[in-house]
């Protein structure tokens, strides 16, 4: 689903349009509104808020949906493209499972790689799955609309299960936050700055009557989550990328000189107190919302197995941390996960595996990025891709993002990466495409 896939599909047969069209539509609402939407984090789900998404019905339609893409990328013209770059996923695969294999809980790890890697696929098809662009924007406006009507109708009709209660166990302090028919606020709020990111591209490729009802109905709800890294990072990251397009030379301080800088900030804060001081000092609340204690044992945990790591997912929740609660003095023990994607990874796979992570999700869509012709970086298309990256790269810093099999914002964050590298590779395809179809490949 980029210029380039529409120059060679600009004229698909009408089955596989309509099978693109319902593939797509299923997969945004299965992984945008669930199954299982509205859960009730009062009663036993408290415990395990994800547990009504492992359900059988959850496991077999993942199944069958995963099948059904990959079918239809296996037949498609620019099947090349799926599970890109090979050798680079390979290594970064194998490193994961030879980490995993090492560990406590290798289960663990091969569990989690499989379903990374369907996700990972999944996305990959995606972007093919449209006839063009302007039907991409469609189905993209549509499934938005439909995701924000499923929040505010548990806003305005299911309170108790869209809007945090007081009587939830675990989290009793975000009583009066929205978070509609998500597990979470964070969850909501991650949504509406994607979805605010769609309509701004809705608005400026199909309709910008929709595109902008889209962006003004996700900002109140994501103002409502009361997810402040999330609110504040909606503007910043316009700005942002607004700077990234016009700082060409300035590209790659901006990504990697930023995310250093930012996860310096947020761990280094942890770890080394002058720099907690230095940033409490700044009026910026130095424990990152009460993550600091979960960066520092990490980090302590990081430092003795620095080369392998634990294994992937094989150090969160898993009985020898439960178990050395007693002994260990944080409650960080507890903690489902690092709250810093960077972290966990190196956490899990080691230095190796981060190395292998960022040389796929940063340094490459910049390589990508540089290749784009002068008249499309500025296009829509261009624009949210970059956007939807900027964002995750950034926010990866305070959650854990990457790798995650059944989670939207990873999904969404692989597609953007894979949409990248099509949108750097259309100028290729722009001079075989005859006069009544450059409407179509041009962004």
């Amino acid at each position: 689903m980029t210029s380039a896939a529409y120059a060679e599909t600009s004229a698909p047969d009408a089955g596989r349009a309509r099978v693109g069209a319902f593939l797509f539509m299923a997969m945004f609402l299965f992984l945008w509104v669930s199954i299982t939407p509205y859960v009730d984090l009062t009663g036993e789900a408290i415990l395990d808020p994800s547990a009504g998404n492992s359900n059988r019905l959850n496991q077999i339609l993942a199944l069958l949906l995963s099948a059904g893409m990959l079918g239809y990328g296996l037949l498609h013209p620019m099947r090349g493209i799926i599970l890109q770059p090979r050798l680079l996923l390979s290594i970064l695969c194998f490193w994961f499972l030879l980490v995993s294999l090492i560990s406590a809980h290798p289960m663990l790890g091969i569990k989690g790689i499989v379903l990374s890697t369907i996700m990972t696929v999944n996305a990959s098809i995606y972007l093919l799955l449209p006839a063009s662009e302007r039907h991409f924007a469609k189905m993209l406006g549509i499934g938005s609309l439909i995701m924000l009507g499923f929040a505010y109708y548990g806003i305005l009709f299911k309170p108790t299960l869209a809007i945090h209660q007081a009587s939830e166990l675990r989290e009793p302090m975000n009583a009066g936050l929205w978070r509609g028919h998500f597990p979470h606020k964070n969850s909501a709020a991650s949504a509406m700055v994607l979805a605010a990111f769609f309509g701004l591209f809705v608005a400026s490729a199909w309709s910008r009557m929709a595109g902008l009802a889209i962006f003004a109905l996700s900002f109140l709800f994501l103002v409502n989550t009361g997810g402040k890294t999330s609110t504040a990072m909606l503007p910043a990251i316009l700005i942002l990328g607004w700077l990234f397009e016009k700082m060409r030379p300035l590209r790659a301080l901006i990504v990697i000189g930023g995310v250093g800088l930012f996860n310096l900030f947020a761990v280094g804060s942890a770890v080394f107190r002058p720099l907690g001081e230095f940033i409490s000092g700044l009026g910026i609340d130095a424990t990152f919302t009460n993550r600091s204690d979960i960066w520092r044992f990490a980090f302590s945990a990081l430092a003795e197995r620095p080369l392998t790591g634990y294994g992937f997912r094989a150090f969160w929740q898993t009985e020898e941390l439960v178990y050395s609660g007693g002994s260990v003095e944080t409650w960080a023990v507890a903690a489902a996960n690092g709250h810093n994607s960077y972290l966990d990874i190196a956490l899990t796979t080691g230095f190796p595996g981060l190395l292998l992570t960022l040389i796929w999700l940063i340094l490459l869509p910049l390589r990508d990025i540089s290749r784009i012709a002068p008249g499309r970086e500025h296009a829509p298309l261009t624009r949210l891709y970059i956007r939807i990256w900027l964002y995750t790269i950034f926010h990866a810093g305070l959650e854990t993002l990457f790798f995650e099999g059944g989670s939207f914002v990873w999904f969404t964050f692989v597609f953007a990466v894979y949409g990248l590298h099509l949108q750097s590779s259309a100028v290729l395809a722009e001079g075989a495409v005859p006069e009544n179809r450059k409407r179509v490949a041009h962004a």
